[in-house]
Order: structure tokens, then sequence, then C-alpha cells
């Protein structure tokens, strides 16, 4: 019995297709308006089409990146894992269906809307209400079905849940209460809501919320990807078990308390932002036993490196991973917070951990999910062209956002001998120059990088399908 016929394996090979198609498109994007920040007077296209407007493109390439191409990379990591490690299939497979056909419908939506400036203006630029329901029904299905498949496995033969299914249910409860919380507002009409927060009260419940996407969406379910599939492409067991259990529960616990410390020297009190900066420091210690938990698993698997290109995405993303759960806790300190806030250092970190670990972690979930799902290899060069490209794209966009930050930070508090500002903000763009430049070049390999990979996949499944008509 092959995997298609012991498994319910279609829906999760369209969200690995589409979670692919839509790197491509947020990493377009994305390039665009690096490119828009770089030579401003690409943003002039936007007095007679308002739509490409950096303030309009901005949201969407987050979204498109987080949501739709995280978002779908996890929907097809959490369906083809419980499935495997509960040795069952899913629970409802037409229920699996409406997740993809609902959340692709919210997708389209989001692309409508946002350059059409329809939003509630909250951080990562929140749909209106109506779109809002739909993704909690979305949701809500892809939660019960995950939930419901770990419950009707054979306990006789799987007694117990294996820990990458309680990452994916960790971030699927917390996303839920997140979304539904930060989300509540008075609709007005159907293009038009106000939140029932306000002031200092909304701030910290939008960064509440803001933080937990990156500690729950970004972070615990694609732990629940590299828990998997760090061990099967090593062909070795979980390094320490009661390790990525500890894991688990640490961030589990730890993470829902970090959100103040981007609210330092506001008006949030401040004892909630000391506290959530002293909090973020104790992160690094359950983060970096994770990372080592998946390193260390090669351990006597070493060699593996030099040949398996999936395997090496996989480990490089904990490396990067290590990397930015160390700067993250770094930055909320107070000190170093009123240097690095609302400069480029927040950028160069949030793509540290975006570049490196989310996409080079999905990226190699996906391609193991694709060989395994269509018994079939790979194109082992374009693979490797892939790796490379995307790690040295990686490494130019957030040098340039390092140095870029660091320079915005020490120029904006410079004094003269007068005590004056020494530079005005202008002086302050007009030297980013050179970094934004540098910043879209390394857009470029990302986005070349992505294209490289869909066009991997859909040469794999177009030789798939030859083959299997062939021996039919």
């Amino acid at each position: 019995m092959n995997l298609s016929e012991k498994y319910d394996l279609n829906v999760v090979k369209w969200f690995t297709i589409m979670s692919s198609v839509y790197l491509v498109i947020g990493t377009l994007i994305g390039v665009y308006i690096a490119a828009e920040l770089a030579f401003p007077y690409l943003n002039d296209l936007g007095t007679d089409l308002p739509y490409f407007q950096f303030g309009r493109l901005r949201p969407l390439h987050t979204n498109v990146v987080i949501f739709a191409f995280g978002g779908s990379a996890l929907m097809a990591a959490a369906f083809y894992i419980v499935q495997r490690t509960n040795q069952v299939r899913l629970w409802s497979n037409k229920m699996a269906w409406f997740t993809f056909w609902s959340w692709n419908t919210v997708i389209a939506l989001a692309v409508i809307t946002l350059p059409l400036g329809l939003t509630q203006s909250k951080e990562y630029a929140e749909l209106e209400w109506p779109i809002d329901i739909l993704i909690t029904l979305s949701w809500a299905s892809y939660l019960y079905n995950f939930v419901m498949t770990i419950h009707i496995r054979d306990r006789n033969k799987v007694p117990h849940v294996y820990v990458a299914n309680w990452f994916f249910l960790g971030m699927m409860v917390m996303v839920t209460y997140l979304h539904v919380v930060n989300n509540l507002s008075i609709p007005v009409d159907w293009f038009k809501s106000y939140s029932i927060f306000s002031g200092v009260q909304d701030a910290m419940i939008q960064w509440w919320w803001g933080h937990n996407a990156v500690g729950f969406f970004l972070t615990a379910g694609f732990l629940g990807m590299m828990y998997y599939f760090v061990p099967k492409q090593a062909e070795r067991p979980i390094y320490s078990y009661r390790l990525s259990v500890i894991h688990f529960w640490a961030l589990m616990f730890g993470y829902v308390w970090l959100g103040a410390h981007h609210l330092q020297y506001t008006a949030l009190p401040d004892w909630a932002g000391s506290l959530g900066a002293t909090i973020s420091l104790a992160m690094i210690i359950p983060s970096w036993g994770g990372a080592l938990n998946g390193i260390l698993t090669l351990s006597g698997a070493w060699d593996r490196l030099r040949e398996d290109y999936i395997l090496r995405f996989l480990i490089m993303s904990l490396a990067f991973y290590a990397m930015s759960t160390f700067e993250g806790p770094v930055m909320a300190a107070k000190n170093v917070n009123a240097l690095s806030h609302y400069t480029d250092w927040t950028i160069g970190h949030v793509h540290s951990g975006a570049l490196g670990w989310n996409i080079m972690v999905a990226s190699g979930a996906l391609y193991h999910m694709i060989e395994r799902m269509y018994n079939i290899k790979l194109n082992q060069k374009l693979l490797a062209t892939h790796f490379w490209i995307h790690t040295i794209g990686t490494v130019t966009y957030i040098v340039a956002m390092w140095v870029s930050g660091i320079m915005q930070g020490l120029m904006w508090r410079a004094y003269d001998e007068y005590g004056t500002l020494a530079y005005t903000f202008a002086e302050s763009v007009s030297a980013m120059h050179p970094y934004y430049v540098m910043r879209a070049s390394g857009g470029v390999l990302i986005l070349t990088g992505a294209l490289i990979m869909l066009a991997n996949i859909v040469i794999t499944i177009r030789k798939s399908n030859s083959l299997q008509t062939a021996s039919a």
C-alpha cells in the first residue's frame, strides 16, 4: 500500500503547491517595495495608482508571506504529520478541503482589499470584519480536524502523541484566541469597523497579538515541522525527546508575556515593559535548547550534509532560529531597545527569523513532502542552487539592515556641542540609500530562489505524473 492509498494526501499536495506559489508572490511584492525605499521615484506611480504605494503594498507583502505562504506550509505539514505520526487518515477529508478553499479565499480577498486600503489599520493590517469571520471559520475547521484525527488513532498502536503534534496544537489554540481577541470590534458597515480597545490598551493588545503571532504562528508551528522533518530526513531519532517536551512547555508559558517589550518608553506602564524584557531574556534558554535538540539529532550523521540539501535547509534554519532567539531578547533590553527600536535593525531581526528560520525550515519540509508524496527525487542541482542563492540573499539582506539600523539609531540621537540634534531626519534617510539598495539586491536573490523552488516542484510533479502514465 503506497502513501496515497493509506492517507489523505491530495489536500496536502495542493497546500504544498500553493505555499510555493505564494512564496514567489510574497517575495516579488517584497522586492518591489524594497526597491521603492531605495528608489523613491517608484512610489510616485502611486499618484495615479495608489494601489502600488508602499503603504498599501507593505501590509500585502506581510500577509502573503506570513499567512499565505507560511499558513499554507503549516497546514500542509500539520495534515501530513498528524496522519503519519498517528497512523490514521484525516478525521474528515471534506473538512480539510473546506480549510483549503476557505483559506485560499481569505488570501484572494486580502489581495483585493489590502491594496484598496480596506483594513482596520492594526499591526499586520488586519482585514475587515467579514473576512475576519471567514478566517475564524477556516482556522476552526483546521484545528478541529487536527484534534479529531489525533482522537481517533488506535491507542494500542500509538499510545503517545508525538511532540510535533503538541507544537502544532499549541499554535492552533493560541492563534484562535489571539485572532478573536485582537479583532473584537464594532461593525459600522461592510467595510468599516472600530476596535473595542483604544489608546494604550489597544497598543498592548496589538503587541500581545503581534509578538504571539511570531511566537506561536511563526515559531511553535514551524517547530512542529522541525521536530518531525529533521529526524525523518536525517533518519535518526530526535536527540532528546525529554528536552523537546521541556522546550514545548517553556514556549507555551513564556511567549505570552513578551509583547510589552515592543512598547518600551511609551505610555505603557514601565513595569509591563520591564516584565516583557525580563521574560524575553529568560526565553533564550528554551529556544537554544530546542535549536540544539534539532542540530544534535545529526550526531553520527553529519556526513549526510555533504549530499543532502533538504537536510541542509533544515539545519541552516536552526542556526538562524538560534541567532534570532538570541538577538530578539537582547533587543528587548531597555538600553538596547532605546537604540534599536523604530530602526531598520528591527527589520533585519524580523527577516533573519522570517528568511533564515521560517522560509528555510518550510522549504526543507515542503521538499521532503514532495519527494515522499510523489515518490520521486527532486532535481538536486536546482535544490543546491536554491539553497546557496537563498542563504546568500538572506545574509545580504540582514547585514544591510543591521548596519543601516544601528547607523539610524546613532544618527537620531547624536547631538552637537550646542545640545541640538546633529542630523536632520532627511539626512538619516539619505544615509540609508546604499543599504536599501543592498537590501533590495538580497531580496532579488531570495525571489530567484523562490522561483527555482517552484520550478523544481513543478518539474518533479510533472515527471512523476509522466512515469505513472507510462507504467499504467
